[in-house]
């Protein structure tokens, strides 16, 4: 199982790269000189605003709401249709290292640093929050969806499996830009521990 984990780890950095590499080309050529990469993508400390224990309480509710309506869908997908966190199904806790490094890097980071660091806020200073927020939830649904539709050629799953990540990333893009600053570490940390959690269901 280690090398299942190097595997994974390996895998996972090269995604992170390779996702990474838009937002830094566009950084080098427009705010290079305005601010480092790291703050312009929103890797920085959390400043909270707001009432802890609200924030504290819509996460509990919007992550119970989708874990819950996100495991009740997979029921309805057919016979050979598989999720990411399916390449580990059966191999036992061996495997949750690897699970780790799929969750919080491969998956967690690098669609974070995409969707709530990069698009939401270039979208966010050209068009508002409002705006933004909502762009970048609706390409963030339709990467997980069109996958299960191509794949069950079912317009229903599609349309939820869709509408599911895509409502829970704008969930997460409110969390950042309103509650914490405008740091994506809350929804990477946050997006990690549901894909571990979901992808540990499976082993």
């Amino acid at each position: 199982m280690f090398g299942m984990f190097i595997n994974e780890f390996v895998g996972a950095l090269v995604q992170l790269i390779i996702f990474s590499l838009i937002p830094l080309i566009i950084w080098l050529i427009f705010a290079r000189k305005k601010q480092n990469f790291f703050t312009w993508i929103g890797i920085k400390k959390i400043k909270h605003e707001g009432k802890w224990w609200v924030t504290v309480c819509a996460i509990l509710i919007a992550t119970g709401l989708y874990i819950g309506l996100t495991v009740l869908s997979m029921k309805f997908l057919p016979e050979g249709v598989t999720t990411a966190g399916s390449d580990f199904a059966g191999k036992g806790f061996a495997a949750f290292p690897a699970v780790l490094a799929y969750g919080f890097i491969r998956t967690g980071l690098s669609e974070e640093v995409v969707f709530r660091g990069f698009l939401l806020k270039r979208f966010s200073d050209k068009f508002g929050f409002i705006v933004g927020n909502t762009i970048q939830a609706v390409l963030f649904g339709l990467m997980h969806g069109i996958p299960f539709g191509l794949a069950t050629h079912n317009i229903p799953v599609t349309i939820v499996l869709t509408l599911l990540p895509g409502a829970f990333g704008w969930f997460q893009g409110w969390l950042n830009e309103k509650r914490c600053g405008g740091s994506i570490i809350p929804s990477w940390l946050l997006h990690g521990t549901i894909n571990v959690i979901v992808a540990t269901l499976s082993l």
